[in-house]
């Protein structure tokens, strides 16, 4: 289908121009609308009914459009109040019009001009428009933005009315049997329309002055008069703390647009700068509603993707559907399978009495919130760079400043709130944290690791673990000596569960740096700590593989933290861990992960060999519910024992005869160090049944001689 072009600037003022720029479609009208989440803002893409549509169908169609046109009358508008005021008015005499033509005319069995029906066509084409432009003026997020394009918001109103005039001055009153006052009606719209001038309100210019001015006390670093920012706010109905998230949200999808020019993209940045502050300085605290948001956040979070993926393809489920047996796959794997003439499970092998597929909603909705969350995290990123104005970096100093000093001078309701915010702008912007651990709240947030509230020591835990990413915060974090022994503190004593998780995913970033790994490391909780957590009944695999790759960290940055973690009870933990099938198979490699770089040194190999690692590896190796990752950490792991423990782990190795088929199949499947480390392990095998087929040859040949 051709749709009319987007502009709305142009339109044929006569019945040939209407009749050229018309496409046939189906027969009948449908009241196409284009969803609001595939268009551009400010963009009017509309389809154009087709010439062989009947009159009833395009007269019921507009009664309809009209009246959802008209329910924009109770919604708060950010800008052109007046216009829209006006447009509306119109509309609802357009309506009397249409009801008078269905109600009276079409019954009776009129006939309808051509001409009559084109002008109707385009009027369907123009409140099409119409409606895209009143849901822009109303949409979640974009208020502040509407508001700054406030000049063309109102070219866009005196364009669409003034068309309005144009198929109104080709419908053929005349040749139509309308009542007298109706017809007086139409001749008083065009008149109205045709002269229509519509201008931003005065309201608007003296609101869009406050925020430029704002702007320019940013620039100087000064803090704007409250009342006048909250004149603003109310302004364009921004009045909720939530409303200033799904602001920012909004501007930091349109940053990221193509094609925006040097001005745009600094304006843009200037109003996240804007509103960033309105929500840190001048608003309440978090909604009641964003708790839940908060909560699913943490659903997702500790979700394993793995666990998303059919068994068959291994690729994440776009449809996934549930088998008797309870397991689930996506519905096109599972078609296939039992288009092959398979008619058992593939992970059991249970042959099937139905083959019914049945929809897994709970699995398809965790799919869907894993996307969105993908998808907003890819845009977090892209918003984690230096702001692209003066004006946005300098209220980032201004607000950190702020949340500085409600931590140290603030009453426990404020501290709260400072620490929620800090928590989400340490979170979304490396920009956002260099700026707060410049302000000093490193040291207030260290304290509070100690607080008896456990929403404050949560918080404050969070935020330690989201500056120890950058290296000035892992500096300020540690300097002083006695920070890691506060972190590892919460990490065995924390009040709530997500506050030890913090604390262990705080302890992986930390020991990146080698001095930080040892201190950790001699801290006599550290590593217990953490094998408790990889231990726990109460934590997820999202918990225990922060724990984990915070133990590998360790074990890879200072040597000394082997025979602590050894000592520890490590193997027996992570053997039991992966025995058990209880995790995702992200926290199996990661466990695995663990054991081959505790199994480099030979009393590692000895632990591991000891506590039956090296079936373990091999068994794990071999199955098909795992991913190419884990396998490539198996086959490290078997490689390490092998180069440790000599001749007798890799003749034990040989004789099982599973052994070399697994190792061919990761090295096919390996990555390029993956592979080259199962090439290696299949060439000591080789090399180890040489010698033993060369060993007995020689015995063979001795006792023959003698």
């Amino acid at each position: 289908m051709k749709g009319h072009t987007n502009c709305i600037y142009t339109h044929d003022t006569n019945i040939q121009k209407l009749q050229h720029t018309r496409t046939k479609y189906q027969t009948h009208l449908y009241h196409t609308m284009i969803p609001t989440q595939n268009r551009r803002i400010l963009t009017f893409t509309a389809v154009h009914p087709c010439e062989s549509v009947s009159i009833t169908t395009l007269i019921d169609s507009l009664i309809k459009i009209a009246g959802e046109i008209l329910s924009f009358k109770s919604k708060h508008f950010s800008t052109n109040k007046r216009s829209v005021k006006e447009t509306l008015r119109h509309v609802l005499s357009l309506l009397i019009v249409f009801q008078e033509i269905r109600v009276g005319l079409i019954p009776a069995g009129r006939s309808f001009p051509r001409s009559a029906i084109l002008s109707l066509s385009e009027l369907h084409v123009i409140f099409q428009k119409l409606m895209f432009l009143l849901e822009d003026c109303t949409r979640e997020g974009g208020k502040l933005y509407m508001l700054t394009n406030s000049d063309q918001i109102s070219a866009h109103f005196r364009v669409l009315t003034r068309s309005i005039s144009t198929c109104l001055d080709t419908f053929p009153v005349g040749s139509i049997d309308l009542p007298e006052e109706v017809n007086e009606l139409i001749y008083l719209l065009i008149r109205q329309t045709r002269k229509y001038e519509a201008r931003p309100d005065r309201d608007d210019k003296r609101a869009l002055d406050s925020v430029y001015w704002i702007f320019n006390l940013f620039e100087n670093r000064i803090n704007p008069n409250r009342d006048e920012v909250v004149r603003v706010l109310d302004h364009v109905g921004v009045r909720k703390w939530s409303d200033c998230v799904k602001e920012i949200g909004f501007l930091g999808e349109e940053i990221t647009v193509e094609g925006k020019d040097k001005n745009e993209i600094e304006l843009l940045s200037s109003l996240i700068g804007f509103i960033c502050y309105c929500r840190c300085v001048i608003l309440g605290g978090v909604d009641e509603d964003e708790d839940k948001e908060e909560e699913d956040d943490l659903v997702i979070r500790g979700l394993n993707v793995d666990d998303l993926r059919c068994p068959i393809s291994l690729e994440i489920m776009n449809d996934p559907v549930v088998l008797e047996t309870g397991h689930t796959y996506d519905r096109s794997s599972i078609a296939k399978w039992f288009s092959a003439g398979n008619i058992t499970c593939p992970k059991t092998g249970k042959n099937l009495v139905s083959t019914v597929l049945v929809g897994n909603v709970s699995v398809k909705q965790l799919i869907q919130s894993y996307f969105k969350q993908e998808t907003d995290n890819k845009s977090k990123k892209k918003k984690t760079s230096v702001p692209e104005s003066l004006a946005a970096e300098e209220a980032g100093k201004l607000i950190s400043d702020f949340l500085a000093g409600e931590l140290i001078n603030g009453g426990s309701k404020e501290m709260v709130k400072a620490l929620v915010e800090i928590r989400i702008l340490t979170k979304t912007s490396s920009f956002n944290r260099s700026r707060l651990v410049e302000a000093g709240v490193v040291e207030s947030l260290m304290k509070l690791l100690r607080s008896g509230d456990p929403t404050i020591q949560e918080n404050a835990m969070a935020v330690i673990f989201n500056l120890s990413k950058d290296n000035a915060g892992k500096v300020r974090i540690g300097g002083d000596g006695g920070g890691l022994g506060m972190i590892v503190e919460v990490l065995n004593e924390g009040a709530r569960r997500e506050s030890r998780q913090h604390a262990a995913a705080a302890i992986f970033y930390l020991s990146s740096l080698g001095d930080y790994s040892r201190s950790i490391g001699e801290i006599p909780d550290s590593i217990p700590g953490l094998l408790r957590i990889v231990n726990g009944c109460d934590y997820g695999d999202s918990a225990k593989r922060n724990a984990l790759i915070a133990i590998r960290s360790l074990l890879i940055q200072h040597s000394d933290n082997h025979w602590r973690v050894l000592a520890a009870g490590a193997v027996s933990v992570l053997l039991d861990l992966v025995r058990s099938g209880e995790i995702g198979d992200g926290a199996k490699a990661d466990s695995i992960a663990v054991l081959a770089k505790i199994a480099e040194y030979p009393d590692g190999m000895i632990s591991v060999l000891r506590r039956g690692g090296l079936k373990l590896a091999v068994k794990v190796l071999g199955s098909s519910e795992v991913s190419p990752v884990t396998k490539q950490h198996c086959v490290l792991l078997l490689l390490n024992l092998c180069v440790n423990g000599g001749s007798d782990v890799v003749g034990a190795l040989a004789k099982d005869p599973s052994v070399m088929g697994s190792l061919y199949t990761a090295l096919s499947n390996g990555e390029c160090g993956g592979g080259r480390k199962a090439s290696a392990l299949i060439k000591m095998i080789h090399e180890f049944q040489e010698r033993k087929t060369e060993t007995g040859l020689q015995r063979e040949r001795f006792v023959h001689a003698w």
